[in-house]
């Protein structure tokens, strides 16, 4: 398993400092779990292969590419900064 750790600061809250960690198997586009923390509170989730391809149609977009623009935005790091902006809600 491969596992990133960035830090965030999210743009409806940019005094606020929060961590992003995301891990995956072999492939990215078949899914990835999520940690997300404020380093008070975490939040876990998962996104299923199913739910990038359902993601990618409902944006009109070739599912390779949304894939790779989802590698850019969560686990890219420094080379995406200022590049890719998170809400947290």
């Amino acid at each position: 398993m491969e596992k990133t750790l960035n830090r965030i600061h999210p743009v409806s809250d940019p005094e606020a400092t929060y961590f992003l960690q995301v891990s995956w198997e072999k492939d990215f586009g078949t899914g990835f779990g999520l940690l997300l923390s404020d380093c008070q509170c975490a939040w876990t989730g998962t996104v299923s292969e199913a739910d990038i391809s359902r993601e990618a149609a409902d944006m009109e977009m070739d599912r390779e590419k949304y894939v790779e623009e989802l590698r850019k935005a969560l686990i890219a790091g420094e080379e995406s900064a200022g590049k890719y902006n998170f809400v947290i809600s």
